[in-house]
Parts: C-alpha cells; sequence; structure tokens
C-alpha cells in the first residue's frame, strides 16, 4: 500500500526541538557567545558581515577558545561583503586553529556571479544548538557604547532541526566555491539531541543558482492559506510581481495585512524605492508602519498565530533570484503567538501608521519622481547584477 502524500506545506519539518525567538543586541550576542563556549565537538559560523570590531573581536575571542578545546572551527564568510576584514585578524584566527574560508572570493570563484553572495547568517554547533537570523558579526547589530543595535531578530533551536542544519553547513563548506577542488570535512553526521518539546521546525533556503526557492515558497503558502491576519517585519521591503499578486488576493479575501517597514534605513535609495511602493498598497488595502527608533534590519513573518518564519530573506528581487539566503519556519501556535505579541508591541509602541492621508500629505512633486527613479535603478540594478546567472541544477 502506498503511503499517503504530505501536503506540501507540512513538508521538511522536524518535530522535535526546542525554540527561542532572540532579539538583536546584547540578548543575541550573549546567547550566540553562550552557545559557542558550550560546544564540545564541532562549530559552523557562516556569516554576511564580519568586522573586526569590539563586537567582531569578542566573537572571535570566543571561536579561539572554542578551538583551544580542540573543537572543529569552520568560518565561513561572504567574499564580497567582509572583504574589508584584515589579514592579520584573519591570520589569527587560522593560527589559532580555526579553519576559514571564503564563500565564493571576488575573481577566484569558478564561476564570478557579482548579485549570488552568501546573505545567510547561521552558527551551528555539535549538531545540536543552532541560531539563525538577520544578525551580522558588527557593532551595528550590538548595544555597544550606548548606542542602540539595529532591530533584528535570530530563532535560537536545539534538536533535529540543529542537526539538518550541520548537515547544510557542512556541505556549504565543502562547496565554498574556490577554484581548486576541496577535501572531504571530518564531521559529516554528529548524534543531535532531541529535547522532550515538540515543535515543527524546518530549514528553508534560497539559491537561484542552485535552483532553490524554498523561502520564497513559504511566503506564497502564507498568502495563500491565511485567514484572518499576517504581520511582514522586513528591511528593504520590494516585493516582485508574484510577491505582490498573492499579497493582494490574500488582502482581498478579508485577510489583515500589515508590514513593518523601516522608517530609518541604512540604504536611502531603498528607502525610496519603498516609499514609492506605498501607492500600491494603499490601493491594495494593505496597513503600514515605519518603526521609527533605530535601523530596522529584521526579516519575520507570522499569520493567523500559527506559523512563523524568520531568517536572512528579505522581502524583494535579491533575496528572491540572487543571494543564498536561509530561513527556519515554524509552526507551532504557542510560539506563533508571542511573536505575533511581540510584533503587536512593537507596532503599539515604536512605529508610525503611514496612512493615504499622512503620506501624500507629505510629498511633494519632487519626492515622487525621486521615489520613481531610486525604484527604476534598483530594478536596472539588479538586472545587470543577475542577467547572466545560469541555473547549475
Amino acid at each position: 500500500m502506498r503511503g499517503k502524500r504530505i501536503p506540501r506545506s507540512l513538508a521538511g519539518y522536524t518535530h522535535h526541538n526546542k525554540v527561542v525567538l532572540v532579539h538583536g543586541g546584547s540578548d543575541y550576542f550573549s546567547r550566540l557567545i553562550q552557545l559557542i563556549d558550550r560546544a564540545k565537538t564541532t562549530i559552523h559560523l557562516q556569516i554576511y558581515i564580519y568586522e573586526a570590531d569590539q563586537t567582531g573581536r569578542m566573537v572571535t575571542d570566543a571561536l579561539i577558545r572554542a578551538a583551544s578545546r580542540k573543537v572543529e572551527v569552520f568560518v565561513l564568510l561572504d567574499g564580497y561583503a567582509s572583504q574589508d576584514l584584515q589579514k592579520e585578524f584573519i591570520r589569527r584566527m587560522k593560527e589559532a586553529g580555526i579553519q576559514f574560508r571564503w564563500f565564493w572570493p571576488l575573481f577566484k570563484s569558478r564561476r564570478f556571479y557579482l548579485g549570488r553572495r552568501m546573505h545567510h547568517k547561521v552558527i551551528v554547533a555539535d549538531g545540536s544548538f543552532c541560531m539563525t537570523g538577520g544578525v551580522n558579526i558588527s557593532d551595528r547589530y550590538n548595544d555597544i557604547g550606548g548606542n542602540k543595535a539595529w532591530l533584528d531578530w535570530g530563532l535560537y533551536v536545539e534538536g533535529q532541526a540543529a542537526l539538518k542544519l550541520h548537515i547544510i553547513c557542512n556541505e556549504m563548506w565543502k562547496k565554498a566555491y574556490w577554484s581548486k577542488r576541496l577535501t572531504a570535512d571530518k564531521f559529516a553526521w554528529l548524534p543531535g539531541i532531541q529535547p522532550a518539546e515538540e515543535c515543527m521546525v524546518r530549514i528553508r533556503r534560497n539559491d537561484w543558482v542552485m535552483a532553490k526557492n524554498q523561502i520564497s515558497r513559504s511566503y506564497l503558502e502564507m498568502f495563500r492559506t491565511a485567514r484572518e491576519r499576517i504581520t511582514i517585519m522586513s528591511s528593504y521591503f520590494l516585493p516582485g510581481k508574484i510577491f505582490r499578486k498573492n499579497m493582494a488576493m490574500a488582502a482581498k479575501r478579508g485577510v489583515a495585512v500589515k508590514i513593518i517597514m523601516g522608517g530609518v534605513s541604512d540604504v536611502k535609495i531603498a528607502r525610496l524605492a519603498e516609499q514609492y511602493m506605498y501607492r500600491w498598497l494603499f490601493r491594495n488595502g494593505i496597513e503600514i508602519y515605519e518603526y521609527q527608533d533605530t535601523v530596522l534590519h529584521g526579516k519575520l513573518a507570522v499569520y493567523d498565530g500559527a506559523w512563523v518564519t524568520v531568517g536572512s530573506y528579505n522581502v524583494n528581487r535579491i533575496s528572491a533570484y540572487a543571494s543564498v539566503e536561509l530561513n527556519m519556519d515554524v509552526r507551532n501556535g504557542a510560539f506563533a503567538l508571542g511573536v505575533q505579541q511581540e510584533l503587536d508591541a512593537i507596532i503599539e509602541k515604536h512605529c508610525l501608521r503611514i496612512t493615504p492621508e499622512s503620506f501624500f500629505s507629505h510629498t511633494s512633486l519632487f519626492s515622487k519622481i525621486r521615489q520613481r527613479i531610486a525604484y527604476e535603478s534598483i530594478r536596472i540594478l539588479f538586472f545587470l547584477f543577475t542577467f547572466y546567472f545560469k541555473q547549475e541544477k
């Protein structure tokens, strides 16, 4: 007898996990250091931006302590975003026994895709404990010197999903796309722990070149499944046509769709382009909220108090069709309800509601022109960065 087919919306989930939503800033880095310090056999750290500032030195010191305990430490950094990391800093890691590589180092890879960067932020220890999210290793993401960290999130996981993530990181390490063939690593499988808690968690990845679009599919499933409410927090919110169509259909069904974006941005052209998108959001009855306290860098979504996705994926075409991204989906009512309450509190206490009246009353003709130019410029830049991409699977 043939077994029942698992619905696509339930495919890929592991069941025995313990999960915690982690705030960016000191909370995130305290947990990161604790995770490194408790490691016994292996650590994989894969990061988009790694800087040699106070936060970078703190994390590096913890990794060196782990290496001195004979823990196998593998550090994989993006070859573009972290290219300014000093050679002396890297040498210190290597001399301590840390194994270090670049992901697609510029002009040294067997293929050169400028727009394809390793944008995910991942650490996994012993195949048992892990953390993913949008937080890079930099003072900007930490509470340093009285400065408030950028708003961001991590997801801490113990259990089966961590073992799966270890296997993914191991494959990423081996296939870092150097020009020469790399040997296999010692650790391919580790005995992961199995917590008593039951929480459904699955790993989702986007990497168009390698024919992966799982995170994009998760978002589309959310738009098609939601019945009551959807809340999305996203920096650089510039959804493509398919995304917009499904979001509009959800709103038309009566789903309350809320988008939390940054009132302050580190990328001014992206901020102007987002504002150009406001007109479309207004027309489709989607509520807009701007976070006021600091730069918003977080990427997560929740619907109906049932499901959450957290990770590195921005809602735009770069994350959908260019970058290497990783999210974790959590299907658990208690956890999702807690995340929804967090976002509701942020909306109430730290956000400004943008209505058509307030937006258009403060938008001059010159501002409209600037917003349109910014939007079209980003579209052109995306095309120039990706038109030559070829799928390898």
